[in-house]
């Protein structure tokens, strides 16, 4: 037992709604705006000080759970009501602990949550899945930690060694880990810049040509202005995963739109991500994509750095989708099947040599995750969800404190600048991007960030 552990006090949250403006697409769905569950909590330390905490995210359905049977809106509202559930359980767990050890014991008890009359109500929606169970939950989870990190006013990294932690990694993931703590595993100063990773939309428009309605509104309205308006060098390219003359000219086409704006700039090094969106049949899609890009044009295939899931989510129904082959010749992240130690340990089987984390599957999922890849020496990358204001910070610092991730994922600014507006004027260098980079190097207050 420490001094410093918490006990959740109150909690209270409530939804916002931002239009994008613009659509997006990925995975084959179409996305006009976003809803931001806000989350607050107080706590209280043994040693009897209190703190308040507040966390953000966007219920990205979705992504989160794409559903079969149900109804987009029935899955929003769905989310929306077991992140509120959570917020009401919470205010009965009366567990002293770190909140890396509160939230874990917690999140116990989600798929009771996700079965309870308040979540289900009349609709009756199938199953939730676990990945919409982590992100419903995790505007809860960011606030806990912020309350944390404002109650000792620190930052919650320099709050995950032994002084602060009751057990160590090997809890959570295993023997390799014993007298382990997250302290270990990230860094005690955020990085002092760190480049951003533009989102190319299978919608968005590359060029003047593809613009057929203007949106006049200050921003740029294509690939090419975008990278002269924050000086980009890094892209993330949403492809279709079942098109693959499509998908191989998408990424031609943004390649020679980047070598030509980019001369312009006098910049000679850029980079690409290609994300499937678990829309590939198998792993000889992902080969011929890799094959056809490197005859084509080899530097393009160069500036590839990574691939995210390609096929199916559902690991265990699909063994057939190992990823050695890929893994080979570029690194594949794990994204949506990554949920627990089990997913993490079956994708590694399976071939992947990287993973993806993300603030919306909970603070300590990302935390755990972020531990396990350095341990076994795999390639690590922050991903977004359309995060806005306290969402995005939330994010960058988990890029920002984990040593072996190189860039951030950020696309608020594309689709709904709106909602970081309060934020920017707070954290002007974390909204502002020049010469394609973030200063991350202020996001060193108490608590999250």
């Amino acid at each position: 037992m420490k001094s410093t552990d918490i006990q959740i006090l109150e909690a209270s949250c409530a939804t916002q709604e931002f239009a994008y403006r613009s659509p997006m697409k990925f995975g084959g769905r179409i996305m006009h705006g976003i809803v931001l569950l806000d989350v607050n909590v107080k706590v209280r330390s043994r040693s009897g000080k209190t703190g308040t905490g507040f966390g953000s995210m966007t219920m990205g359905n979705i992504w989160a759970w794409p559903g079969g049977r149900t109804d987009p809106t029935d899955t929003l509202d769905t989310m929306i009501r077991f992140g509120r559930e959570v917020v009401r359980e919470a205010e009965n767990f009366r567990e002293f602990g770190h909140p890396l050890e509160l939230m874990y014991d917690f999140s116990r008890r989600y798929e009771t949550f996700a079965y309870s009359r308040n979540v289900m109500a009349d609709s009756a929606p199938e199953p939730m899945p676990r990945l919409a169970q982590l992100v419903a939950a995790s505007p809860f989870e960011a606030a806990l930690f912020d309350a944390y990190g404002k109650m000792l006013d620190e930052n919650v990294y320099n709050l995950l060694s032994d002084e602060f932690c009751n057990r160590d990694l090997s809890h959570y993931l295993g023997e390799d880990f014993q007298g382990e703590y997250p302290d270990r595993y990230t860094l005690r100063k955020p990085k002092d810049r760190m480049p951003l990773y533009h989102l190319v939309g299978a919608l968005d428009p590359l060029t003047d040509a593809d613009v057929k309605t203007p949106l006049d509104d200050g921003l740029p309205e294509h690939l090419g202005q975008w990278i002269h308006y924050n000086g980009l060098t890094h892209f993330k390219i949403k492809l279709n995963g079942d098109d693959l003359d499509w998908d191989v000219e998408r990424v031609l086409a943004i390649d020679r739109i980047a070598e030509e704006e980019q001369a312009k700039r006098g910049c000679t090094q850029w980079c690409y991500s290609a994300d499937f969106n678990e829309r590939c049949a198998n792993v000889e899609y992902v080969l011929e994509f890799l094959n056809r890009i490197k005859k084509r044009t080899p530097a393009a295939m160069e500036r590839l750095q990574y691939i995210e899931q390609p096929t199916h989510r559902d690991l265990k129904a699909f063994p057939e989708n190992k990823m050695h082959r890929a893994a080979e010749i570029v690194p594949v992240v794990i994204d949506e099947s990554l949920l627990d130690l089990e997913s993490f340990h079956e994708s590694r089987k399976m071939g992947y040599s990287g993973i993806a984390l993300k603030a919306c599957k909970g603070h300590s999922e990302a935390l755990l995750m972020g531990a396990a890849a350095q341990k076994y020496d795999l390639f690590l990358c922050v991903q977004d969800l359309t995060c806005p204001g306290a969402s995005f910070l939330h994010s960058a610092s988990l890029s920002a404190r984990i040593p072996t991730v190189a860039a951030i994922e950020g696309n608020s600014r594309q689709y709904c600048p709106a909602a970081n507006v309060p934020w920017t004027k707070k954290y002007p260098s974390m909204f502002i991007v020049k010469d394609g980079t973030l200063g991350t190097n202020v996001l060193t207050g108490p608590g999250l960030f």
